[in-house]
């Protein structure tokens, strides 16, 4: 009894979305003010697939999947793509655990009967963990569906069980690097979740803006489409109460921000960025470290989304680890032209990605790595 519909993303969705995220799955990425700031401004090209269960007689909601429709030039191919847009970090669907046996098949029938939707699906940062992630390949094999394994990767992941490090090198030098700050002035950390972060969130973009980040221009505010989106994203969010800006202040003046996501238990740590003038006492890495504890003392979280990789530095704090993997799925029949050259052309990013990755290392000043 699940009928799948395919629709653009509207506010629409809030009510019932905030009841399916109280005994879902997790991706804040999915949530409908983010999808709806995307699709509004023009930054992304989303559908979104909902799964009902009609079983009662009165429709549930019991999976949501947003993608994207992605083409890098004119001349190839488009397809669809699971990080529903730019600075998306997850592509897992939400399903409700009790549905996914027949929702995930029943999202792969959808995308292959619409006859507006690219049948080769890139699945970026899919959470391997999740029970949607065996369903999906259960699925795909008994559909005789073409996939493709590209990459795995372990993202940082802590919860109050496998959470913080508390010994070693690096819990010492938290310590020292704290007190060295304090004797600088007075130092405190404001992570108000609250309707209105704009400001905040101001702060945050300029720190980001004047660090390496900005030099290299991969800051928001380095490209006018980015930072735009990004304003209506959090803003949307913070008004639902989905997301905050945690600074980290010496004497009322921000040397560090964290922009956090919220969905159902888990927070996402988004976006960090410092003061270059502060680099020697490593206040992002402080920040995180401070925000953690303090997370997980607040009421409803019970994990944390580094929404990174293994080789950032929240691997030093944190002893948990999520396993991640990127797919390359073909729902139409056979193997298409355009799932062989996009399996050609992602295979060929990553080799790049990770030359250039290896050169910055040689080159890169000893904290950026403390800003994703």
């Amino acid at each position: 009894m699940i009928s799948v519909n395919i629709c653009s993303p509207t506010l629409d969705l809030a009510a019932p979305w905030d009841d399916l995220v109280r005994r879902a799955s997790s991706n804040v990425f999915m949530n409908p003010a983010a999808l709806t700031a995307a699709n509004e401004s023009g930054f992304a090209s989303i559908h979104v697939l909902l799964a009902w269960d009609d079983s009662t007689g009165l429709k549930k909601l019991v999976g949501v999947w947003a993608l994207q429709v992605r083409r890098i030039s004119r001349l190839w191919p488009a397809v669809l793509e699971a990080l529903p847009y730019n600075y998306a970090f997850l592509s897992s669907p939400v399903v409700d655990p009790a549905f996914v046996r027949d929702v995930i098949p029943s999202f792969l029938s959808a995308i292959r009967d619409s006859r507006s939707l690219p049948k080769v699906i890139s699945l970026k940062s899919f959470n391997a963990e999740a029970r949607s992630f065996e369903t999906l390949v259960d699925a795909l094999t008994e559909q005789g569906c073409a996939y493709l394994r590209l990459s795995e990767n372990a993202r940082p992941y802590a919860t109050p069980d496998i959470g913080v490090k508390r010994s070693g090198s690096t819990r010492k030098k938290l310590r020292q690097d704290w007190n060295r700050l304090s004797a600088v002035g007075s130092v405190d950390i404001v992570n108000l979740r609250a309707a209105d972060t704009r400001e905040a969130f101001e702060t945050f973009l300029k720190l980001e803006a004047a660090s390496w980040k900005g030099a290299r221009g991969t800051a928001l505010l380095c490209k006018s489409a980015d930072a735009a989106f990004a304003r209506q994203m959090i803003a949307a969010l913070a008004e639902r109460g989905n997301a905050s800006v945690a600074l980290l202040r010496v004497d009322r003046q921000a040397i560090a921000a964290q922009v956090l996501m919220y969905c159902g238990a888990t927070a996402y740590t988004w976006k960090t960025a410092f003061s270059h003038d502060y680099a020697k006492y490593s206040p992002g890495v402080l920040l995180i470290d401070k925000i953690t504890d303090d997370l997980f003392s607040s009421a409803g979280i019970e994990a944390i989304d580094s929404c990174s990789y293994e080789r950032s530095f929240m691997a030093q704090l944190w002893a948990g680890r999520r396993k991640m993997v990127d797919l390359l799925v073909d729902v139409g029949p056979g193997r298409s032209p355009t799932f062989l050259l996009e399996a050609i052309r992602q295979r060929g990013y990553e080799q790049l990605r990770q030359l250039r990755d290896g050169v910055r290392s040689w080159s890169t000043p000893a904290n950026p790595k403390a800003s994703k």
